[in-house]
């Protein structure tokens, strides 16, 4: 057999996938009762002038989250409980998680597509599932078995909610009577678009935005710069 034809031998791919991809000993050497890692805050303004214009991103993306939601529920929560009241939500959330170590409970996109596939739409669905969560981060074994899912998993389930918000985000405009055909929309809504899914990085010094945030920064920019077109 040619030598550029062996790493198509398929015992060798099977070998591969099981030893590299996935392994279960992770589960076996972790212990039943595990206590979480504890790290309490440090102030430091060097952190915290570089965290604030990182927060412009979660904000927008908050934002887009809710009104995605409404779309998929038929809820206005803009209206109940507000769009303020989701944000002061989300910020209380997360500060309570950073001063624990955690990371931050901002609302995330691929959640909204998660709900928007299984029609789970009821709140108290996430709150037990909160609930659960917690109780599950003292068993090291269940963390230690959600570690050892593989990557290429992960990012199918990524590709398919990523892919959902985006589909939804674009439903809601067009629910909302905005004509996409328009040159003004298409610049607004292609920009946004490119700069978030292609990861467009702006750099000024120890400044950085990216992605959600650069993408959502602009888009209200254009927004604000373009002129409305006259109808017709």
């Amino acid at each position: 057999m040619p030598r550029h034809q062996a790493a198509f031998d398929p015992g060798v791919l099977a070998n591969y996938t099981s030893s590299q991809l996935l392994s279960l000993k992770p589960i076996t050497d972790s212990a039943w009762f595990a206590i979480p890692h504890f790290t309490f805050p440090e102030w430091n303004w060097s952190a915290v002038l570089f965290i604030v214009p990182i927060a412009i991103a979660p904000a927008i993306e908050h934002f887009g989250d809710v009104l995605a939601i409404r779309s998929v529920t038929g809820k206005d929560y803009l209206e109940e409980p507000g769009i303020q009241n989701t944000l002061l939500g989300d910020g209380v959330a997360t500060s309570i998680a950073s001063f624990l170590g955690g990371p931050p409970n901002t609302t995330y996109s691929e959640v909204t597509g998660a709900v928007a596939l299984t029609k789970a739409f009821n709140p108290a669905i996430m709150t037990w599932t909160a609930l659960t969560a917690i109780l599950f981060s003292f068993v090291g074994k269940i963390g230690a078995f959600l570690a050892t899912i593989p990557t290429p998993v992960m990012g199918g389930i990524m590709i398919l909610l990523f892919g959902m918000i985006t589909v939804i985000g674009i439903n809601t405009l067009v629910k909302a009577g905005s004509d996409l055909s328009r040159p003004r929309n298409l610049v607004i809504v292609s920009v946004i678009l490119v700069c978030g899914i292609g990861g467009m990085k702006f750099t000024a010094g120890a400044l950085a935005i990216e992605k959600i945030g650069l993408a959502g920064i602009l888009g209200v920019l254009l927004n604000l710069i373009l002129p409305a077109e006259r109808e017709e």
